[in-house]
């Protein structure tokens, strides 16, 4: 039980008269603060992770003065501090790689500094469920910030969906179907300003599941990056999180229960999202100690029909879906599939917080009666290839394939790929399976999003726009197709996915979740018995520590010490004895 009138935190940096709290309180100054601050008033972290390598968090830093300003005009006194910034586009071999090392840095920053509660800034792909993952273990007053999306692409007319664009871009240049002027043009207008993509990616995806488990306050996820009604959200984050400090919740382990989880898992099946925000719903659960299964997931798509119309399986872009009224809509249309009691962080249930919210356009956002699909986006498959599961967004893959068995294609990584995919001598046909090894967390390393592996030059001259593919990988959220992906247990660790050969049948099943490798089972236990460990990726640092103790995707990818629900090992304040 929380303690509501218990003393502020920070009261033991700064409430003290003595040689500790001098230090504190004089070092503190020497920025220019005055005495007065230090005046019993709620100590706010703000968490930026505002980069230039990160266009998603650019804006971030103006946002940070938003805060500010919300903060000090509630009583509050705020400090902002930096945090690893993980930059999709950029970042090598991929910022997955790093979202275990950024909730590590935000959770250890949260519990060592004088801060009563947090504002986490997040945009880009992983920095927010990164932000969750340590505030569910910091377990502090929390709200989530999400930067939100950038402006759409445009090129005269025509709409550009941001980096699905793209993908489509890469895949008609390769088949000499796609201009050198028009490809330089497309990078000069396909990302227009700050802001994550606005298509239904893993950024947006996250953002709306933040709001959807009340870690931020009503609306904020599909506000444009760009648009004033942004930075007023973010001074209004400011007020409310000196109140939530001066209460002392709710705390993140109040939010974050089993109900809320399984409304974010409802949500993400309704608009359709991110295949990867399974990994990142999974790993925050660990953080929180609340059972979630991959199970959970397809049950709960079973019965959860797609609703929001966003790109890539949609038509419009999140900036349409703002119009249309947010995400607060998108939860009121499926209220009746929502547990309405969960908490907020404002204080109030779920239902309270969009008793007033509906739908401003219809055909963003449809109706449970009248939805785009009766089933949600994203589907589970297990069989002999993946016994402990493997994820398919059967939304955005073309339905002649859900039911599909075609000869394997193996590539033994991402390098043997891109030498080999556009040879016109590779032995592939439209019917064959594209399969790929070592893309999980151990064998990428840290799990890259090559999932939606290329559709062989000649097929896409001949007429291929999609085939089954399947890894132990991601897919960027921006992406489509009949990807079947993180196959679990990974190929690098002795998954069955590694004891695939040329010519292996491969039998997928979307509606019987089937995923099956037509090999009996003595050939699999002769080819299991030869196969050999790779070489380690890592002997030292970080990427030592990461494939040493990394869980695989079914349990969420994260470092398996760092699981098992909130709380702090030791209190940082507490002088250790001697």
């Amino acid at each position: 039980m929380v303690d509501r009138h218990a003393p502020l935190r920070s009261s033991r940096w700064f409430g003290t008269d003595d040689l500790n709290g001098l230090i504190h309180r004089g070092w503190t100054r020497a920025q220019g603060f005055s005495a007065r601050v230090f005046d019993g008033r709620p100590v706010i972290g703000i968490v930026n992770t505002w980069s230039e390598v990160a266009n998603c968090n650019a804006h971030l830093r103006d946002l940070a003065g938003a805060v500010k300003r919300g903060v000090w005009r509630a009583g509050g006194f705020p400090l902002e501090l930096p945090a690893m910034s993980l930059s999709e586009p950029l970042m090598k071999p991929t910022t997955m790689l790093y979202r275990n090392l950024l909730a590590m840095e935000a959770e250890e920053s949260i519990r060592a500094n004088p801060f009563d509660a947090v504002v986490l800034l997040a945009g880009c792909d992983k920095t927010t469920p990164a932000l969750l993952m340590a505030a569910a273990s910091a377990d502090i007053p929390a709200i989530v910030l999400t930067g939100g999306p950038m402006l759409r692409g445009r090129r005269g007319r025509e709409d550009l969906a941001g980096a699905s664009a793209i993908w489509d871009a890469s895949d008609r240049r390769r088949a000499d179907d796609y201009s050198d002027e028009r490809w330089a043009e497309l990078e000069s207008c396909v990302a227009r300003s700050a802001g994550h993509c606005g298509v239904m990616g893993t950024a947006s995806t996250m953002a709306i599941l933040a709001e959807s488990l009340g870690m931020t306050l009503p609306g904020a996820a599909a506000i444009p990056a760009v648009d004033s009604r942004r930075g007023a959200l973010a001074e209004e984050t400011g007020e409310r999180i000196v109140q939530m400090a001066s209460l002392s919740g709710p705390r993140p382990s109040e939010i974050l229960t089993a109900a809320a989880f399984r409304n974010a898992v409802t949500v993400l099946n309704a608009v359709s999202g991110s295949t990867n925000a399974v990994i990142h719903l999974l790993a925050l659960a660990g953080r929180a100690g609340v059972p979630l299964a991959l199970d959970d997931f397809d049950a709960i798509s079973r019965t959860t029909p797609w609703i929001v119309d966003v790109r890539p399986a949609g038509r419009h872009q999140m900036e349409e879906l703002f119009y249309a009224g947010g995400v607060p809509a998108v939860l009121k249309e499926l209220s009746p599939l929502l547990e309405l009691e969960a908490l907020t962080i404002t204080g109030r249930p779920l239902g309270a917080e969009i008793a007033a919210a509906h739908v401003l356009d219809p055909e963003v956002i449809r109706t449970l009666v009248q939805p785009l699909a009766p089933e949600g986006g994203l589907a589970v498959l297990r069989g002999n290839l993946a016994p402990n599961g493997a994820v398919i967004k059967q939304a955005a893959m073309d339905p002649a394939l859900r039911r599909h068995v075609g000869p394997a294609v193996v590539f033994r990584d991402k390098k043997d790929l891109m030498a080999r995919i556009d040879d016109p001598e590779l032995d592939v046909g439209p019917d064959s399976v594209l399969v790929q090894l070592m893309s999980g967390p151990v064998g990428g390393p840290g799990m890259p999003e090559w999932g939606q592996l290329p559709i062989p030059a000649k097929l896409w001259q001949a007429g291929v726009r999609d085939m089954v593919r399947i890894s132990d990988a991601r897919m960027s959220g921006t992406a489509y197709g009949a990807c079947v992906l993180h196959v679990a247990p990974e190929s690098a660790v002795g998954g069955p996915l590694a004891l695939v050969r040329d010519g292996d049948l491969i039998e997928l099943d979307v509606d019987a979740r089937g995923l099956t490798l037509r090999v009996d089972d003595a050939e699999l236990e002769a080819r299991r018995a030869a196969w050999e460990p790779p070489s380690p990726r890592f002997t030292r640092g970080y990427g030592r520590l990461y494939v040493d103790h990394v869980r695989q995707a079914d349990t969420g990818a994260d470092l398996d010490f760092l699981a098992g629900g909130p709380g702090a090992d030791w209190d940082p304040y507490q002088p250790t004895s001697h």
